[in-house]
């Protein structure tokens, strides 16, 4: 029996001066989402397929995977490609702990193969500039 490949992991910690029910909105709101991350047809629901469309033509295959209303959110994020250093299959989860000064935000990104350096980095930069919108959305308020 042959090991798995070992996957790698994007995460990125913030601390988000508003409440996690706030932050959570802007997480789960599918109007909210496209402002900060890609146009969607989200809902909230474990087991609810969706397509993340990003501004560059791709389209990410997603599925809700676990909901704790204002503490977690996680889905699958896939992008098919023929290209092995691109063909994505990756979990994304948001986890949410209250602070003295609002949320502390943490984003892993879970599943980058060895291959997949290109793709790993793209995420990691991707999601300090995805998180400084969703910051920006939050703090517009709505």
């Amino acid at each position: 029996m042959t090991a798995a490949p070992q996957t790698r992991s994007v995460t990125v910690e913030r601390e988000i001066a508003h409440p996690p029910e706030k932050l959570w909105r802007a997480l789960t709101q599918p109007h909210l989402i496209a402002e900060w991350l890609m146009k969607n047809d989200f809902a909230p629901v474990v087991g609810h397929r969706f397509n993340l469309r990003g501004e560059w033509g791709g389209v990410l295959d997603c599925e809700v995977l676990d909901i704790e209303p204002n503490r977690m959110l996680s889905y699958s994020w896939d992008f098919a490609h023929d290209d092995p250093a691109f063909n994505l299959k990756s979990v994304v989860t948001f986890t949410l702990t209250p602070t003295p000064k609002g949320t502390l935000l943490r984003m892993e990104q879970a599943g980058f193969r060895p291959e997949q350096k290109q793709a790993f980095g793209g995420a990691r930069a991707g999601w300090q500039e995805f998180l400084g919108k969703l910051e920006q959305v939050l703090e517009r308020g709505e």
